[in-house]
């Protein structure tokens, strides 16, 4: 069992929504943290198909057993009935109940006529494992290679869960909740943008790929974001001594899905493959670390028409890191941080990760640190 450093309100205090994608460990961690909720699971059939066709029977039997307002009420996958956020809504606003509305796609309750709760509702997300939250026991191969949902991180046999759960996004969050039209094309879409993993975005490209429309292949990557898939990394926007360039670029939501989208297999150090993977890992600590932090700072990357670019930078050049899987960094590696302070001078620290064994400092102050030391001292707040 692990210690999850998403921090979520105190029982009966605050609504909220808890996104995240499948397997996450959402309603494991909704039921650590509130072991006495009421609980409304709409992934039973019985419970789903009684409140979709009567959603006011949830306020109903909130009326009938009047419970503790000190008491979270939990709806799992509440995107599957939508219309139960007016009785959520009615709740709030008369009985004082405050509840934990699970799901893992804000899609339907977005793009619908969902009840948003007018601005009433906080907003979580949970990410895959962390290096923080697995602790001393952390793998970097082992998470390259399985990726960092809890059930497939630990398997033995990573690669027939990742089928399984591709097969049951393609299923559940895709074709039941009629997402699209064509699955096939789809599920080729699929394939297509798994090899742009951490690249920036062509959407003709892409549309050329896999057979479909550029407005087609546009849609099909905002369904990938909207079911927590994938996350877009921006480009760093400010006015510099050059022009930047470069569309925002799409990382997968965990490295184990892609990996097997993309057709990786097994990945060794050393390998382009390998690489790619390493790069998704440093983007998925990061993100989760500030958003789980809740600071206020946008994760970008930065990059010059003439293609030297940096992989990540925290805010305003607070911090600029390149994701690098070697055991040498040389100082090709190092192009891109030098770049960046070149151009901005205000760069407060930079950073290259990498497979080197011990830390060390370049003598122009680049911090050249190994993955597992980068993960440590990220999560012990001593690098943001």
């Amino acid at each position: 069992m692990y210690r999850r450093l998403l921090s979520l309100p105190e029982p009966g205090t605050e609504t909220f929504f808890l996104w995240g994608p499948r397997q996450a460990g959402k309603s494991t961690l909704l039921r650590q943290r509130y072991p006495d909720a009421v609980w409304v699971d709409l992934l039973k059939a019985d419970e789903f198909r009684r409140y979709a066709t009567r959603p006011e029977q949830l306020r109903e039997e909130l009326e009938a057993s009047d419970p503790d307002p000190l008491r979270q009420v939990v709806i799992d996958e509440v995107q599957k009935v939508p219309a139960l956020l007016d009785e959520v809504h009615w709740l709030i606003e008369n009985r004082g109940l405050r509840f934990a509305l699970c799901g893992s796609s804000a899609r339907k309750v977005r793009h619908g006529a969902a009840n948003l709760l007018g601005g009433r509702a906080l907003r979580y997300e949970l990410r895959g494992l962390t290096s923080g939250e697995i602790g001393e026991a952390f793998d970097l191969d082992r998470a390259l290679n399985h990726g960092c949902l809890p059930p497939i991180y630990e398997s033995s046999r990573p690669r027939r869960l990742l089928d399984a759960y591709i097969a049951d996004y393609l299923r559940e969050e895709v074709a039941a909740e009629g997402l699209v039209r064509n699955l096939p094309a789809f599920s080729d879409f699929l394939d297509a943008a798994a090899l742009s993993d951490g690249e920036p975005v062509n959407y003709s490209n892409i549309a050329r790929d896999c057979g479909v429309s550029g407005p087609t292949a546009k849609a099909y990557f905002g369904i990938l974001t909207d079911t927590l898939l994938a996350r877009w990394l921006p480009r760093w926007r400010r006015r510099a001594k050059r022009r930047l360039a470069g569309a925002p670029k799409l990382y997968f939501e965990d490295v184990g899905v892609v990996s097997r989208l993309a057709r990786r297999g097994e990945l060794q150090r050393g390998s382009d493959q390998y690489g790619k993977a390493f790069e998704n890992w440093v983007f998925h600590e990061l993100s989760a670390f500030i958003a789980y932090r809740e600071l206020d700072e946008q994760l970008t990357y930065w990059r010059l028409p003439s293609g030297i670019e940096v992989d990540f930078v925290v805010g305003d050049m607070r911090l600029a890191i390149e994701a690098k899987a070697t055991a040498r960094v040389t100082s090709s590696h190092l192009k891109g941080l030098r770049t960046v302070a070149e151009e901005h001078p205000g760069t407060e620290r930079r950073i290259a990760v990498c497979l080197e064994p011990k830390p060390r400092r370049t003598d122009d102050g680049i911090d050249v640190m190994g993955a597992t030391d980068f993960a440590r001292r990220l999560w012990h707040g001593e690098l943001l």
